[in-house]
Parts: structure tokens; sequence; C-alpha cells
């Protein structure tokens, strides 16, 4: 609803704005008191009065009441220049041959199965309709055709790939379908040029309506997702508070209290007031300081593309809505003819139903063509009833898990359309596709991920049932008949314990799923081992920067098989809770361990974990990588030797052998008599902190043309690249040799980046998975 002011009442709502000169405004400015003195405290604060709610004809025209079209033409410009940007970004135009690798048997997640990409050049086209679409959105150009253009082949896009999906990209699809109902070409639009009649026209205040119901319910609901145990306590995002964003933070608070006032404090108190604070007038001011300085955090501390943006594109909607005319007001005169409307009144709409004016009213006295009244038509009760059901269905679908009960795992639903952002973090500790054979029994495994590009699938019951179906109809290919697929899938949520989402003994191939039941191979998440939580930070402060440690939890009747690399030096395991009986394979010796018994593994070596208490156990890995310590006590070793050399400290000369430590690396980086494999990593790694440093300490003007310039390759491969699919589905195919000439010139990236500055040290060793 058009929130009211004690200040601007005595207008009517959605009145138009008319520029009025100093003169004329003390005139009226006796009337206008005495006016605003009669309006009630809920005009005020609301727009509206509770009568307008008192009988369904005077809710239609509160819902029709003619607004100024000006914010919202605003919001509809800058919403399609950000999803312009969007589809060459996150929705992936720019390596879309990648993302579907036409003719490449791939595995997919769509949300209904019969839903398959079409051939890659046709994807082009998909994706160019849909950027055109953004386009004449972002103009108001064939305004109608736009939007349904961009949000049929958003959905599409959408509904292709359950593992892209998040809330930000679901809030665009609502936005933008939304945005194909309303009247949002009014103002500062190619249509109002083309069409006199739509140009500056009143727009219905359902219109409003409608975007700042959905922006209150993602902060909102998002807040009231936050109130989950874990995210009050702090678990959710506890890596966050390391982050180079909150430096200032730490000048005054350790990162503990970081992590659980500033971000999880902090978030859920911004998430369940923002939506408030933007809609009244006299909160609004802080609520555009906070929310802003929220979401400009928020780009740089997740990879959300245009989220931040986006959202900070819909705060002006809660203003009033003839903001764009004072605002551009204020620009100089020669700029007037590219800029929005400013001076001219709003033009009456079939769109609105307008009331009846008062006696003497300030609307009738300053505007003497004032619009004929009008009563609702058809067209506006079923705006009436759209709002009240769209409304409903936003309400309700972020609490409809008990109907789609098959896409609830340890959290709720489809993660996208729940607006519970970050409450959940997770971590894998370990994955084991095994399949067998049908005919011969034959038992093998396979690479995690193979034939997929996707990662979430470990988390979710649909997508692993649909990706066990495809390796299932896929590994007949490679001789392996009738394949039963297991899956044995360890993940921490929210720092609890390592545990198995789902049981490893069901063929997932032959599983039952349904949407509408709950999942029976999920196991359950161990909630009655949370409080273990503040141990684990207790065992984490005894131990020293080398030694690392993996909690796990496991059922009764189930084992886990590890392999213990011979990097890992001293590992063992100790019982916190419960009984297990330790297999050593290749001794063929069994080892019982009853709680706070702990016993050495032998490197190398194959060894099972078996849960023998009636209860879950739980037990935790100590371990220390001992090639990597190694790696870094000599590195410290040159680092010092290094230092010497360069303060002139060190008397001695240096071997031939250690001569590089002056030298350097050359400037392709290729060794100079580097020979030592040590030495040879050091110096990358030297290198390699260097340029990462001078790029962070980069004056601003080098960091923005260096952003800059990874985007315009990036938008730039995305154009080149549709426009050779366009001319392929026009002419056909050219020659293999002018293809891949295009495809190359395509491909071109950034000079730093052909330079190999972020070359990965492959021969360096990492942390090994347990």
């Amino acid at each position: 609803m058009e929130r009211g002011s004690c200040e601007t009442a005595a207008a009517a709502p959605g009145a138009p704005y008319v520029e009025k000169s100093k003169k004329k405004r003390r005139n009226n400015a006796d009337k206008s008191a005495e006016s605003s003195r009669a309006v009630s405290r809920m005009q005020c604060l609301f727009g509206f009065e509770l009568a307008d709610l008192s009988s369904w004809h005077r809710f239609v025209c509160l819902l029709n009441r003619p607004m100024d079209p000006a914010s919202l033409g605003i919001f509809r410009f800058l919403f399609g220049m950000l999803m312009a940007l969007d589809i060459t970004q996150e929705r992936g135009l720019s390596h879309l041959d990648y993302k579907y690798l036409d003719g490449t048997p791939v595995c997919r997640f769509p949300l209904f199965n019969f839903l398959e990409p079409l051939p890659m050049d046709w994807m082009y086209f998909v994706y160019l309709v849909m950027f055109l679409g953004a386009v004449g959105i972002m103009l108001g150009c064939f305004y109608r055709l736009a939007c349904l253009m961009f949000i049929s082949t958003y959905w599409y896009i959408f509904f292709l790939d359950k593992t892209a999906w998040n809330n930000h990209s679901y809030l665009y699809g609502l936005i933008g379908f939304q945005l194909t109902l309303m009247d949002a070409n009014r103002y500062w639009s190619v249509d109002g040029l083309r069409n006199p009649k739509k140009r500056n026209a009143h727009v219905p205040l359902w219109n409003y309506t409608l975007l700042r119901t959905q922006i209150f319910l993602v902060y909102f609901i998002a807040g009231v997702k936050k109130l989950d145990a874990d995210w009050v306590e702090g678990y959710s995002m506890k890596y966050l508070a390391h982050h180079w964003l909150f430096d200032p933070f730490r000048l005054l608070l350790p990162v503990e209290l970081i992590s659980l006032m500033v971000v999880h404090g902090g978030g859920l108190i911004l998430d369940l007031s923002a939506g408030y604070l933007l809609f009244f007038d006299a909160t609004r001011p802080v609520a555009f300081f906070f929310v802003s300085y929220f979401h400009c955090m928020n780009s740089q501390l997740f990879s959300i593309g245009m989220f931040a943006y986006t959202m900070l594109a819909t705060s002006p909607l809660f203003c009033y809505t003839d903001w764009p005319r004072r605002f551009f007001g204020y620009f100089p005169e020669f700029l007037r003819p590219v800029l929005p409307l400013v001076s001219p009144p709003s033009r009456p709409s079939s769109s609105c139903v307008y009331p009846t004016p008062s006696t003497g009213s300030i609307q009738q006295q300053d505007s003497p063509a004032s619009p004929k009244p009008s009563k609702p038509r058809f067209r506006h009760k079923l705006a009436a009833v759209f709002t009240i059901i769209y409304i409903t269905e936003q309400l309700f679908l972020p609490y409809s898990h008990f109907i789609t009960q098959g896409y609830n795992n340890w959290t709720n639903g489809l993660y996208g359309y729940s607006w519970d952002m970050m409450v959940h973090s997770r971590s894998h500790q370990h994955v084991k596709i095994t399949y067998r054979d049908g005919v011969t029994g034959e038992i093998g495994y396979l690479n995690p991920g193979v034939f997929t590009q996707s990662k979430r699938w470990k988390d979710h019951g649909d997508m692993l049932k649909q990706y066990a179906t495809c390796l299932s109809h896929t590994l007949p290919r490679f001789n392996i008949s009738d394949p039963q697929i297991y899956f044995d899938i360890w993940v921490s949520i929210n720092d609890r314990f390592q545990q198995r989402i789902f049981d490893p003994r069901v063929d997932i191939v032959k599983a039952d799923w349904s949407p509408f039941r709950p999942n029976p191979w999920l196991m359950p998440l161990l909630v009655d081992l949370s409080p273990w939580r503040t141990k684990f930070d207790e065992i984490e402060g005894t131990l020293d920067n080398q030694t690392e440690v993996v909690f796990i939890a496991d059922f009764p009747g189930l084992h886990l098989e590890n392999y213990v690399s011979e990097d890992l030096g001293n590992t063992s395991v100790q019982v916190l809770q419960g009984e297990l009986k330790v297999e050593i394979v290749e001794e063929k010796r069994n080892y019982t361990l009853a709680p706070g018994e702990r016993m050495q593994l032998p490197a190398g070596a194959y060894h099972r974990v078996y849960t023998v208490s009636g209860a879950p156990s739980c037990y935790m890995y100590i371990y220390v990588n001992t090639t990597e310590a190694a790696l870094q006590k000599n590195f410290t070793m040159l680092l010092e030797l290094q230092e010497k050399v360069r303060n002139g400290t060190e008397t001695e000369p240096l071997p031939p052998e250690l001569q590089p430590l002056i030298t350097g690396l050359g400037d392709e980086g290729t060794e100079v008599n580097a020979t030592d494999p040590v030495l040879r990593l050091f110096l990358k790694r030297q290198k390699r902190l260097e340029e990462k440093k001078k790029r962070r300490e980069a004056p601003v003007l080098e960091r923005l043309d260096r952003f800059l310039s990874k985007k315009y390759y990036m938008i730039r491969r995305g154009f080149l690249m549709t426009a050779i699919a366009m001319r392929n589905l026009a002419v056909g195919l050219p020659p293999l040799e002018q293809l891949k000439r295009e495809v190359d010139f395509a491909n071109m990236k950034p000079p730093e980046e052909d330079a190999n500055r972020n070359e990965q040290l492959k021969d360096e060793t990492a942390h090994a998975e347990l």
C-alpha cells in the first residue's frame, strides 16, 4: 500500500506532481496545513484510511488508485539493465558452450525430467531472446512483448538446472513476471515516445503494492528463517568474520564476537527490520544507509552477481512515487531532454479508478483538467483479486515444505524459494560412489562428479536420484550391465559432526522417490549431538597449527572405510562417544575402542571403523600432514636465508644451487638454475604472493581498470559466441578451420590472465582427504 505522510497527505496519494513556484506554495500553505490537520494518523502512516478496507468496492478502488509512474519507470529501467548484465554473467552467456557441452554425455538436473537443453546454437538463440527482452524492459520498448521474451526464456533456463537455483535467481523471475502485468512503461520509455497516450500516464497503486510487498517479504522471511538456532548461536557463517571487510570491527571486538554479534546478530536484525524501516517516512533514511551498506558488503563477500545491485534498485520503490521528478529537477536545464520527465503532470489512465474529488480540494485547484470520476471495471477487480492471490501465495510458498516432502533433506525444500539465505553452510569430507554390475556382480568405484559439472547433487535426494538414473543409462556404454549405484556421502552442516546424509546400503537407481513423500533413504541429522560443537572448539584450541582434526559421527551397524595417505603421519582415531571396532585391512586384525580410548593408524593402508554400540558413535581423526609440515619448515628456512642476504647479515656466499634466492625467477616464470624442487616451489610461491600484494595495494584506478577489463572480455566472448551461433543457424556451419579461428578470437583474454598470474602450484602438497 502507499503510505502517507502528515506533511504531504493533503494531496491525494498518487496525484500528479506539478512543479510549483515559491509564491504559489506560499499561497497554498494555509490550505495545506488545514487539510493536513484533518488527516488521520492511519492516513499519515499507511496512506489509506481503515474505511478503504471496509468493503470490496472500496478495496478495489484503493488498489487501483492513480499513482505517479515515475518511480516504477526508474525501477523498470534499472531492473532491465541489471538483468542484461546478469545474462552475460550469472546466467552464463559468456561460458554457454562450457555449460551445456553440446553432444557430450552430461548428467543434468532439471526440475522436470523431460526438460532438456536445446542444441548449442539454439541455446545461444534462447539467451539472445532473453537478452533482447531485458534490453526491451530497460528501454520500455515494445514493453509487454519484451517482458514475455524475458520471462519465458528466463524460467526455461531456471527450470533447466536446479543446481543453479538460489534465492536471488528466483526473485529475478518473480519480478520479471510482475513487471509483465504492470504498466511500467508509462515513464521514461520508448513506448511513451511512440504513443502519447502511454507517456506519463498514471499507474494503479497495486503495481507498487506488489513490488513493495515482494521486497518486504524477501527481507522479513529471510529474518524469520534466521531465527534458526544455528544462526542465532553463530554457527551458520562463522568463516565470514575473517574476511577483510570486518577488519574495522577487529579494533573493538575479537573474531568470535564479530561472528556472533556483527555477522549473525546484525544480519538477523537487519533482515527482520529492513522492510519496516523502508516503509515509514521517519525511518527510511536510516534504512537506506544500513540496507545500502549491507548489500555493498554482500557484493564483496559473495559471488552473487547482480543481486546486491538489484536490491539497491528496489529501495527507492518505498519512497514517494514522484521522487524522480524532484530528484532530476535539480539537474541543469540542458540535460532535461535526455533525463526522465520533471515537470509535465501525469495523464489519466484507464488502468486506474478515479474518485470524485472533494469540493475545494487542493488537487482540484491545482489541476483544472482533473480526470473524470470512474467506477471499477472488471479489469480493476481482476487486478485486486490477482494481488491478493499473489501475496497469499508468496506468504505460503516458503512454508509449503509439508507438501513437497520429497525435496526435504536436512533442510526443507528446493533451495531458492524459501528466502533462507546463508542460514546453512556445508562441508564435505568424504564422497564415494560404488557401482555393481547387475549381471556379473563386479564392483567398482567412480570419481565423484563424473559425467556432471555440478557439486550440489551431494546434498539433495532428488538430484541424487536423477544422477543415479543418468549413471545407470551411461555406464552400459562402458560394458557395465544393469548397474546398481550406491553413494556414501559425508557432510557437516553448520560445523556439526561429519555424518552420512544418505543410506549407503540403498541402490539409488531402484530406490523409491516421490516429490510428495518423505525420502526413505535419507539419514537423520544427528541434532542431539549439536552441543558437541562447543567441545570441538576446545579440542581444536589444544592442537598446534600443524595438527588437524576431523569429527565423525556414524550410525549403528554401519562402517567407514578409509585410507590414510602416506603424507599423513601420526594419524590416530579417538572415541568420543559410543563403541568402535577398528579393522586394519592388511593386518586382518580388529581393535575395540571405548569412549576416551585412542589408537594409532598405519599410514599408506586401508582401515574400517565399525559402530558397534546401540547408539550413534562419535569419534575424531587427529593427523599431521608430515609432507606439508616439512615443506613449510623448508620454506621458513629459505625465507630467513633470503632476508639475511637482502639485509646483508648473511656473510657466507650462497652455494650455486641457492643463487636463485637472489636472482629469482625469470620474467616469464622460467626457472633460473632452480634445480631443487623445494626451492622452485618456494620461488613460485614468493612470486605469486608478491603479485597478489601488488594487485591488492594497487591504486583505485588501476583496480577499476582491471575489473572493467575482465568484465569487458567476458561480455565480449558472450556476444561473439552468440554472433557465431546466429550465423551458424542462418547459413550453416563454416569450414572447421574458420570456426576454430573465430572461437579462438572470441576466447581472447586480458594480457594479465595470459601471463599465468593465477597459476596454481600443482606439485605443491595440500591437505589430503581422510
